[in-house]
């Protein structure tokens, strides 16, 4: 079993080679890379820089985050994570956002933000379903176009993770984690579709949103792979993006968060549910 030692990058050697793995993930010359001296001055003002190693010294992994005040609170914003492709399913991911997480509780922070991509189900599993953050923001096109091989085509909407951090919710997902072949627990309740997919194709295909639900819980489709989405059909995927556009910045407009995550194949499922207290 490999193991990893997760710290803050110490020298300039380090956040160059953060760098670097900021390119192999998103694309040599991706000009929205972060650069070594403001991962440095990041960390120098309460942020977190830091790096996963494996056991032969080779960075695998690093999560970067800016705490700073939003409407008045202090916050923690995770600006990026990354994991060498090798290591996506090795459960490295959740070890850098554990880390993160006790980093900046450890200063009295006690919230924690970041986006995905809404149609990513790899990410949306991770955040949801394991690290129990909750969605109640959703950002039309939020970098706008960039030059990153896993934005183009289809725009950079984006979800807003919620991590509360001190909650019972967060605590016994990342507990269950910790448990060996422990799984946490998804109470996926019943509810109406308001976006369904056929999945009597090649690729699964949205169907018509619907705006008009009330209930209390609502259901949300997405294709489960939209990485071979992209590359086979991009007009099938710009027809996902607008159709899950649609719903969630509906729902999250109104009232709704995103409670729970169910990943396929082919299709996988968000579970919303009305905002209460």
């Amino acid at each position: 079993m490999t193991v990893f030692t997760i710290r803050p990058f110490a020298t300039i050697e380090e956040y160059r080679a953060c760098v670097d793995l900021q390119e192999d993930t998103w694309g040599r010359g991706f000009s929205e890379r972060v650069s070594p001296a403001i991962l440095k001055v990041a960390q120098i003002l309460g942020g977190v820089s830091a790096g996963a190693w494996d056991d032969e010294g080779r960075l695998v992994g690093f999560v970067f985050g800016m705490t700073r005040l939003r409407d008045g609170e202090v916050v923690h914003w995770s600006d990026m994570l990354a994991v060498r492709p090798e290591l996506r399913d090795s459960g490295l991911g959740r070890r850098l956002k554990a880390y993160q997480r006790d980093d900046v509780l450890s200063r009295g922070v006690e919230k924690m933000f970041w986006t995905f991509d809404p149609l990513r189900s790899r990410n949306a599993h991770l955040n949801v379903t394991r690290l129990g953050a909750v969605v109640r923001e959703y950002q039309k096109n939020m970098y706008g176009d960039t030059d990153s091989p896993l934005h183009q085509g289809i725009g950079t909407d984006r979800m807003i993770a919620l991590w509360q951090l001190p909650s019972e919710r967060v605590a016994e997902r990342l507990a269950a984690l910790s448990a060996p072949g422990s799984r946490p627990p998804v109470p996926f309740a019943d509810g109406p579709s308001a976006l369904s997919a056929t999945t009597d194709e090649e690729h699964p295909r949205p169907g018509e949103p619907d705006t008009t639900l009330g209930n209390d819980t609502v259901h949300v489709a997405i294709p489960s792979d939209v990485g071979t989405l992209m590359s086979d059909d991009l007009g099938l995927a710009v027809a996902w993006r607008e159709a899950t556009r649609a719903v969630f910045d509906h729902y999250l407009s109104s009232g709704y968060e995103v409670r729970e995550f169910r990943r396929g194949p082919p299709v996988s499922t968000y579970l919303l549910a009305r905002i209460t207290g």
